[in-house]
């Protein structure tokens, strides 16, 4: 399913019909871009695209035009699409597969207004988008428990060192590392609904098992085993919310899943108050009480995954729930929005597996391996602060319940800013110089760890490290930015496990750059976090920046010299790929 879309300029008011289509494809009005990503091949349709369609807009009530015309809410909100061309039937058989689970709600002539799509849109979010960051919640729940636990002494209840918790840290990113594909690959051939609840069943139990722990061995294994099942979760949801979302409705969506993340840290930090202060009950300590509550909990969570999770749009009617999520309508709204941004995404079903081929061409794709260096390299710096957190202000002098409630503040302050700067990517249209933020917030708070007087006081370094956690979070922006530049289903499948395998890798590394002999104030190794700050803001995102904009320039230069019938040939003939067609457009 190799062919690429042309985009059709919209007209100003945002709507679009049959003859409108017509009409602008006889003033040659035709562009072409990457099905997945906003950017257009011209600076003038980018910025059309980006006020007319983007889902942030719509998502801040921002209802403009390019000259500040209100949208008409009852205007025809069906963009234009491949779908509306005479050769319609030819791309059918390019793009959709015979299987697609949601053959039966695609339909090219369908027409629906911005009214009933807000409408749908805010169902989807409700019924599917929530649940989805309840089930992220959980995993988050049994993934960060570790820093509530170690603040109540539990390294020295079981005879652990520091360099102890390193090395389980370090475990625990492997085991996602080595999961990160295999779970993608599992989740293709099975369907997301079903692995999903299955990962979080098997990781919780094994977080409650936590209750029974000895000493090292077995701490060093359930922190593995539990990294392992939670390892390709956040791939494998995203690829299941690509079945809901179009390229443009996506990334605002993934920032809301990443703040109830953090929101549920919030409610976990207070919550470790409550479970840590039961040590002594029963003769058990308290982290022993926070593991085993915590882990039933989101086993309960992992249960009722499997009822709350449907196949797809266009398949959520079940014995449980007969009448399904959706009437025929909504279906064929969210069916055909999601096909008209993406062709591909009915390129395969959701049942079917991969083959060693495709993940191999997948895997060397090397216009993706841009976005992976900076998977590598971009968290780097906040891993040891934040999984130092606990313990250092523990060492400062602050008790368990001062140290889980002064961890609390720079989650609210992230999460904010989270939501402000992937907001602020989709408004102007830019990821490469956006995302760089992260890193240029953290370099002012580095130079200060560095630059104050040792000793430091506790309540300076506690100023100090809520601003530097409360950085704005740019993971959202470059996950949703892999999925748009990936150009085909599988390359998506593929990439998104990648970017987060590197990811990993960075987490790996953050968790071993604080040692012991550097302690307490680590100025050795916040002296190189600075360096990295600093390679990131200079040279690593404005080199990609400037890579997708010279791939883009290379393939528009022959493009555009081609007549609108060698490429509509060019488009029914070529052999070339996802993003190595001349027509496809990198997000930048």
């Amino acid at each position: 399913m190799s062919a690429q879309q042309p985009v059709i300029t919209p007209p100003p008011d945002g709507s679009a019909t049959p003859s409108d289509h017509s009409s602008l494809k006889s003033k040659g009005r035709i562009d072409s871009k990457h099905s997945n990503a906003p950017a257009l091949a011209t600076q003038e349709t980018q910025r059309m695209e980006a006020a007319l369609g983007d889902a942030i807009l719509r998502f801040l009530r921002i209802r403009k035009g390019p000259k500040g015309d209100k949208y008409d809410i009852d205007a025809v909100a069906t963009q234009p699409s491949i779908w509306d061309s005479e050769n319609a039937e030819e791309y059918k058989e390019l793009y959709i597969h015979p299987q697609w689970e949601n053959w039966a709600a695609f339909d090219p002539k369908f027409r629906w207004t911005w009214r009933e799509e807000n409408a749908v849109r805010r169902k989807v979010d409700w019924k599917i988008m929530v649940w989805v960051c309840i089930m992220f919640a959980a995993l988050n729940i049994d993934r960060g428990n570790i820093t509530n636990a170690v603040s109540d002494d539990m390294l020295d209840d079981l005879g652990l060192t520091q360099s102890d918790y390193n090395l389980g840290q370090t475990i625990a990113r492997v085991g996602f590392l080595a999961a990160e594909l295999p779970s993608q690959l599992i989740s293709k051939r099975i369907g997301p609904d079903l692995w999903i609840p299955i990962q979080i069943c098997i990781f919780s139990a094994i977080s409650a098992f936590q209750f029974f722990l000895k000493g090292r061995g077995s701490f060093l294994a359930t922190r593995y085993l539990i990294a392992t099942f939670q390892g390709g979760f956040i791939p494998d949801t995203i690829l299941y919310l690509s079945y809901w979302y179009t390229g443009k409705s996506l990334p605002i969506r993934l920032a809301w899943f990443w703040m109830s993340s953090q929101l549920v840290d919030i409610g976990v930090g207070f919550a470790a108050v409550g479970l840590l202060s039961m040590r002594g009950i029963l003769g058990y300590e308290g982290w022993r009480w926070l593991f085993l509550i915590e882990g039933a909990f989101t086993f309960l969570i992992g249960i009722a995954s499997f009822f709350l999770m449907p196949q797809s749009p266009a398949r959520t009617k079940s014995w449980w729930n007969p009448k399904g999520y959706f009437n025929e309508k909504e279906e064929k709204i969210i069916v055909n929005s999601v096909i008209r941004d993406d062709p591909q995404k009915g390129g395969m079903h959701n049942r079917q597996g991969l083959s060693v081929k495709q993940i191999w061409e997948c895997a060397k794709d090397y216009d993706m391996w841009p976005l992976y260096i900076l998977g590598l390299l971009f968290g780097l710096p906040k891993y040891p602060v934040g999984q130092y957190l606990t313990l250092s202000f523990r060492g400062l002098g602050f008790n368990v319940i001062q140290t889980n409630l002064l961890s609390i503040p720079n989650i609210v302050g992230s999460s904010i800013m989270m939501l402000l700067i992937t907001a602020f990517s989709e408004l102007v249209n830019n990821r490469s110089f956006v995302s760089m933020a992260e890193d240029a917030w953290l370099l002012p708070c580095f130079a200060a760890l560095i630059g104050l007087a040792d000793p430091i006081g506790p309540w300076a370094y506690f100023a100090i490290a809520t601003v530097l956690l409360s950085f704005p979070y740019t993971h959202p922006i470059q996950v949703a930015w892999t999925s748009r530049n990936a150009g085909s289903v599988q390359n998506r499948t593929v990439s998104a496990s990648l970017y987060n395998m590197w990811v990993q890798v960075s987490g790996m590394i953050g968790a071993n750059i604080y040692q012991p002999d550097d302690a307490p104030r680590y100025f050795k190794a916040n002296k190189g976090l600075l360096v990295i700050c600093i390679w990131m803001c200079v040279v690593q995102y404005p080199g990609t920046y400037f890579y997708y904009r010279w791939r883009n320039n290379s393939k528009a230069r022959k493009w555009d010299v081609m007549t609108p019938e060698e490429q509509d040939h060019y488009r029914k003939t070529t052999t070339d790929e996802g993003n190595k067609r001349l027509d496809f457009r990198f997000a930048t």
